[in-house]
């Protein structure tokens, strides 16, 4: 159990989890490159014992994998996860009342403790720009904070148990923010403190926030979780780090006595600045657009404070194991919360929010003949309709007849769903809906379409395993290669614009329908670059799923509208780059140079083996 970040990083330095960065680092590019090689090298975490600019050390990668994220909670792990799925079935008190006394004592133990007396006294005031000022990519807007965890209360129903802690980007630089007085905060209305800070405009009056950064590792992640109702985030933080939060009000606001730095602020009804670009988790810039500002109270930090931050990028990167994490916590959460559904995979590589794959039940006609997706249709409603998932593009389900299918297998499950879609029967659009604010594939901010892409029954095809003669040789269209079974990628002219795309694809289908049936391939992508797609299945999923808006970039060879549902033989996804979508993050090519320095022999990470 850690009271604090430096003991945690105490203990990962001593079994071997963490190495010391000596050298002097630069926070604009450097420290955020070397996070990134080290991640991709499967290493341990990364101290910087001396960050330019700045006199605080910082930490990165401490949840690099899932062997050390478990290792720092090793003590409080199964007392956690049992707690979380008392919450999720709560007859289960009932059915084992010994074995959940414990339970009990464990959350009461966890409650948050109220300190008197103000601010901490190893605590000093100090300013935003005292900060490590970490850029991440050559595009960035400024400095961003990547693990805050941000506090607010709710205006109705003020205290620590009706507050909402959440995991927000912060901009701390750059843009129209004045200098040490104001910053930006990157969330969505619907969002926990959106929430407060719409009842707060309601009242004419500015929210309260605080931001916590570092601490014990618990509560960085305590800001992520998605916690069963009534379950507060700062019960969970207790819980997890073996120790009570512990906290005291200064001037109004909240702060945490367990973090490293605390920054204090107001945001006031209507405040907004432009925030951004910021490289962001779908391997994309997320691009400038107007949010919150906080006006700045104070800043407070430890004496002899560590800085806490992570990198995000094309994934997957460090967040990746945060997204496993929370998997393995949470437990079943997602067949409590919709009846039916067996398994939800957010695949990792597309980018998570993108793509999910889905196995759930199929009961409602028993006896009928012809098995076809009727029950795994009603659940793809319920998917498409709860919390992140709702942030999803494309959802491939199907219903549990295969005790060996598994999700998380990429090319077995998508292969299984392409081996029995019906294309005339199985494609259901949502056109006209809300996507992923970081996703620009659409058209406009938050705004695109969904696809469900359902398949249950009997196998209907064997999918080609190689590139189909019908592929080869199509005018205006080359380079055809066999991604996996069932799905080729084939390369074309530049995107111009989605009136010319309709003429090219349009051309591309009858010029496929014209050579006869093509069954065995029923996907068909059409990109920029169709060797670089078909190299991995990462690549693949990266480009097809995080480029494409399903209204407006899926094509059919034969389609038709059948009573109103699209139809079609064989389907396209149009996956080139479109100009209204974000540029992907591409490394400087001298700050990676720079940094081999780390890498070399006598530097901090010369035993390192880079991938």
């Amino acid at each position: 159990m850690y009271r604090n970040l430096k003991e945690c990083i105490t203990d990962l330095e001593k079994h071997g989890h963490l190495v010391r960065i000596k050298e002097e680092v630069d926070p604009y590019l450097e420290m955020a490159a070397i996070h990134l090689k080290v991640y991709e090298a499967g290493g341990p975490a990364l101290l910087f014992e001396r960050v330019k600019g700045s006199k605080y050390q910082a930490v990165s990668n401490l949840f690099g994998d899932m062997e050390r994220s478990k290792f720092m909670f090793r003590s409080t792990w199964d007392r956690t996860q049992s707690i979380i799925a008392l919450r999720d079935d709560p007859m289960q008190a009932l059915k084992h009342p010994f074995q959940n006394i414990g339970n009990g004592f464990g959350a009461i133990n966890a409650l948050p403790m109220k300190k008197f007396g103000g601010i901490p006294a190893d605590f000093e005031e100090i300013q935003i720009s005292d900060l490590p000022q970490i850029q991440h990519w050559p595009m960035d807007g400024g400095a961003f904070v990547t693990l805050p965890q941000v506090y607010s209360e709710d205006p109705d129903k003020p205290g620590l148990m009706n507050s909402n802690l959440g995991m927000y980007r912060i901009q701390i630089s750059g843009n129209e923010y004045t200098p040490n007085q104001e910053i930006g905060l990157h969330y969505q209305i619907h969002r926990g403190i959106g929430v407060h800070q719409a009842k707060a405009n309601k009242k004419g009056e500015p929210l309260k926030v605080s931001i916590f950064v570092g601490g014990p590792p618990a509560h960085t992640l305590s800001a992520i979780m998605p916690l069963p109702e009534g379950l507060s985030e700062m019960l969970f933080a207790g819980l997890l780090s073996g120790r009570r939060f512990r906290y005291s009000y200064v001037d109004g606001y909240c702060i945490s006595h367990d973090a490293d730095f605390v920054i204090t602020g107001e945001i006031h009804p209507d405040d907004t600045k432009p925030e951004g670009p910021f490289g962001d988790h779908l391997g994309y810039y997320s691009l400038t657009h107007p949010f919150p500002v906080m006006k700045i109270h104070k800043v407070f930090a430890k004496k002899n404070a560590i800085w806490p931050f992570t990198v995000v990028g094309r994934p997957p990167q460090e967040d990746t194991s945060f997204g496993e994490l929370i998997h393995e916590l949470t437990g079943d959460a997602i067949k409590q919360e919709i009846p039916g559904v067996k398994e939800v995979h957010a695949v990792d590589a597309a980018g998570v929010h993108p793509l999910l794959f889905a196995i759930g039940s199929e009961r409602y006609t028993p006896y009928q003949r012809v098995k076809q997706p009727t029950e795994i249709l009603t659940l793809a409603n319920r998917i498409l309709g709860t919390g992140q998932l709702s942030l999803a593009k494309y959802l491939f389900i199907t219903a549990e007849e295969n005790r060996l299918l598994d999700t998380h297998d990429i090319v077995g499950f998508m292969t299984y769903i392409l081996e029995r879609m019906n294309l005339r029967r199985d494609i259901h659009f949502y056109t006209n809906t809300t996507i992923d604010t970081l996703d620009y594939s659409g058209t406009g901010l938050n705004s695109g379409s969904k696809v469900v892409l359902a398949a249950y029954g009997d196998k209907k095809r064997e999918l080609c395993q190689e590139v189909p003669e019908t592929l080869k040789g199509l005018r205006g269209f080359a380079n055809a290669r066999l991604v996996m079974p069932g799905i080729v990628a084939i390369q074309g002219a530049a995107f111009t614009n989605y009136q010319e795309a309709q003429r090219e694809l349009g051309a591309l289908s009858e010029a496929i329908a014209a050579q006869g049936p093509l069954d065995s391939c029923p996907l068909i992508v059409l990109c920029d670059d169709s060797t670089f797609l078909s190299e991995t299945i990462s690549n693949f999923l990266w480009v097809t799923f995080t480029r494409s808006n399903p209204s407006h970039d899926m094509y059919g060879v034969n389609s038709a509208y059948e009573h109103k549902h699209w139809a079609c033989d064989n389907m396209i996804i149009d996956a080139r780059t479109k100009p209204h979508q974000a540029p992907p993050l591409i490394p400087d090519p001298d700050v990676e140079k720079s940094i081999e320095r780390i890498f070399a022999k006598g530097g901090s990470l010369e035993n390192l083996k880079l991938k």
